[in-house]
């Protein structure tokens, strides 16, 4: 049960000191992880032992482990935050640091082994469900003007059975499994590395117990100050691996630009004024 659940289950057999401490904790639900119980009480106005009587009520042994299940809510992906707008240089020091983690030059050749990856396969899959597929389909976009057989998955209207089906040895699959992935991930991570293909799993932490099924495993972290994920560490890899399989196609990859602009002007696709 969430904690509204248990709060609700509960109330009626509240005291009224503990029914106005309840009350402070679901008007704080989202931002319930960034107090103390002092200043949980204080601003309530019952006792830390009222506290304490109410956290016992509804099923928790204390108040740090009512705080770690809203804790658990947040890096689950569950939009969670403070009541007031961050300040814009928090959000980008956040940002940087987001960045950091995913591009640090003196960390492991991860990024240079994908791009080798993108580059040599016969074919490239790209799979992206629910929070991850606006990457994905920007990372197909990107991979799609520097070299060919590039693929996203699912499209609409299918399943990925009919994409995965043809995939095998010399293809490369690559899986954006960020928090709040569809439960039947696993078995598609599984499914995948069966295949014989190369997989490159691209995820925010909580993925991390993928890593061992999969060839390749860049950790992304979309972590903000605000309540909803930051992708932007996300979009700047992708601007890396597109940037990297461009420069390893060589002249093919620059042909490819040349050929595919000429296509947008001769279809008049693109205002470019």
């Amino acid at each position: 049960m969430s904690i509204e659940q248990r709060i609700h289950a509960h109330y009626a057999g509240l005291s009224p000191q503990e029914r106005r401490a309840a009350d402070l904790i679901l008007d704080h639900i989202d931002d319930l992880a960034l107090y103390s119980s002092a200043e949980l009480a204080e601003m309530s106005g019952v006792s830390r032992a009222t506290l304490s009587r109410l956290y016992r009520h509804l099923g928790f042994g204390s108040f740090t482990e009512l705080r770690e299940t809203a804790r658990t809510l947040r890096q689950q992906g569950v939009p969670l935050g403070p009541d007031g707008d961050p300040e814009l240089s928090q959000h980008l020091d956040q940002e940087l640091r987001n960045l950091r983690k995913v591009l640090d030059p003196a960390g492991d050749d991860r990024t240079a082994r994908a791009v080798s990856d993108l580059a040599g396969a016969r074919t490239v899959l790209v799979v992206g469900l629910r929070n991850s597929h606006p990457v994905a389909l920007h990372l197909k976009q990107q991979l799609q003007q520097a070299r060919e057989g590039v693929r996203l998955a699912p499209l609409p209207g299918q399943t990925l059975g009919e994409e995965l089906v043809d995939v095998g040895p010399g293809d490369v699959v690559v899986l954006l499994g960020f928090r709040r992935r569809p439960s039947g991930f696993e078995r598609l991570v599984s499914f995948c590395a069966q295949t014989g293909a190369r997989t490159l799993l691209i995820a925010d932490g909580t993925a991390r117990r993928h890593a061992s099924s999969v060839d390749l495993w860049i950790e992304c972290p979309l972590g903000s100050v605000g309540p909803f994920d930051s992708y932007a560490a996300a979009m700047s890899l992708v601007a890396v691996l597109a940037d990297g399989v461009l420069a390893a196609a060589g002249e093919d990859g620059r042909r490819r630009v040349s050929r595919t602009a000429e296509v947008y002007a001769e279809l008049d696709e693109l205002d470019l004024r």
